[in-house]
């Protein structure tokens, strides 16, 4: 081309959540059957909807007004039942106008990093969620700056290494939090939450807090919301309907702004993501419709809770299959729909296998791992898709110097949940002897 076409950033954007699945289907391919443990969509692992939010949508599809444009921002009356969802919460008070409807979370990830200056960066957790990590990345033209998530302190974020990076970088201008977390199923305790307001505080930086797992919660704990304990700082909140209703296939989140007035600089990044979707004229209408409709209705509460404590079940029966493993650091998850399992320190080594019967799978592995510089992580999964037709993802691919791997807890099909956390502890045991 008579010009260089892509700019730096783009060698930033990566998500192996779904490269991943191009390897698995050449396998599938092969005869071989995949669990699907890669990604975080609970209706490919058999959730089913109830009838009476079938019946919502339905309705609503049947009226002509679905059909059309809604405001820039979303649809009035939706985000002011969201505001009053927030402002029953004891802290920040927010109106419609601070709520600003996006296309998935992924949309407005895309547009909060995109709108900040090349120079400006945001800390974000470590294993990291890789769509946060390589916006932020991508914005900035370099590698992501992030702060430890500990997987010997039940994956709490370690504050100390927090602290100093944004102390030592006067680039950061603001900190991300997913909670409860993607990857690890960490949820942040209130006091947690309370020190990472005051050092965004004493160093005037926002907050960005993905939320939108906040709502899925089990084993006897509760997310606390950010709004509960923003004080007086700028932050903004992603929340969303993919995973809580669930409804990934809506494309549908929000963003809600919080002290918004109390920066200017803040207010006027409020302002750009306002009107970038101004200029995208609006985002997906149906979903919004239904969400009042939905949340308010009788039996939206105990869905959710019954829905909530079968997940926590899933964790107690991955928990008894894969904690005793001595290969591996296993922590309890409490929140959102994953796990992370790390190999402890020297067990991953070049050279080790498992067992692949087809031989043309096998020689596909074979192909896929010879290159030296791989991560030994990434080595193990996928010789485990191979061998064992199990698709999970390295955790080296979330930003993170640790050796292990992502799982779901969706699996609502018991036999094929107990088949599969056994195939990845025989997979651990032969690949690790």
């Amino acid at each position: 081309m008579r010009q260089r076409l892509l700019s730096i950033g783009a060698n930033e954007l990566s998500y192996e959540i779904r490269e991943i699945v191009k390897k698995a289907e050449r396998i599938q391919a092969q005869g071989q059957e995949i669990f699907w443990e890669n990604i975080g969509d609970p209706i490919q692992k058999n959730h089913q909807i109830p009838a009476w939010i079938k019946e919502i949508i339905a309705n609503l599809a049947m009226q002509n007004e679905v059909y059309g444009y809604c405001p820039s921002k979303g649809i009035l009356h939706t985000r002011q039942f969201l505001a009053q969802l927030n402002n029953q919460i004891q802290g920040v008070q927010i109106t419609p106008d601070d709520i600003c409807f996006v296309n998935g979370l992924g949309d407005g990830i895309a547009k909060v990093y995109q709108y900040l200056t090349h120079t400006s960066r945001i800390i974000g957790p470590s294993p990291a969620y890789s769509t946060h990590s390589s916006a932020e990345a991508s914005h900035a033209k370099n590698a992501p700056i992030t702060y430890t998530l500990d997987p010997d302190n039940h994956w709490l974020p370690d504050l100390d290494d927090l602290y100093n990076k944004i102390k030592y970088n006067p680039n950061v201008v603001g900190i991300l939090i997913i909670n409860p977390d993607n990857p690890t199923g960490m949820v942040y305790p209130l006091e947690v939450l309370q020190k990472i307001v005051a050092i965004a505080k004493e160093f005037n930086l926002f907050i960005i807090s993905d939320e939108i797992y906040l709502n899925i919660t089990y084993n006897g704990v509760k997310a606390i919301p950010l709004a509960q304990v923003i004080d007086n700082v700028p932050a903004i909140a992603m929340k969303g309907i993919s995973k809580e209703l669930p409804w990934p296939g809506a494309r549908c989140g929000w963003l809600e702004y919080y002290n918004r007035h109390e920066d200017k600089e803040f207010n006027q990044l409020c302002i750009a993501i306002d009107n970038a979707k101004m200029i995208e004229v609006c985002s997906t209408k149906l979903p919004q419709m239904a969400i009042p409709l939905i949340m308010q209705h009788p039996n939206y509460a105990d869905y959710r809770k019954e829905v909530n404590e079968n997940i926590g079940k899933r964790s107690k029966i991955i928990t008894e299959i894969l904690a005793d493993l001595p290969q591996i650091r296993f922590n309890t998850t409490y929140g959102a729909f994953y796990n992370t399992i790390i190999f402890k320190k020297g067990v991953l080594k070049k050279g080790q296998k498992m067992h692949i019967k087809n031989p043309v799978v096998a020689q596909m592995i074979q192909e896929w791992t010879q290159d030296d510089q791989m991560p030994l992580d990434k080595r193990f999964v996928y010789y485990l898709l191979g061998a064992k037709g199990v698709c999970v993802v390295p955790i080296s691919s979330f930003c993170s110097e640790l050796e292990g791997f992502r799982v779901t807890l969706l699996e609502e099909n018991e036999e094929i949940l107990l088949h599969t956390f056994q195939a990845i502890k025989e997979g651990i045991e032969e690949y690790c002897k």
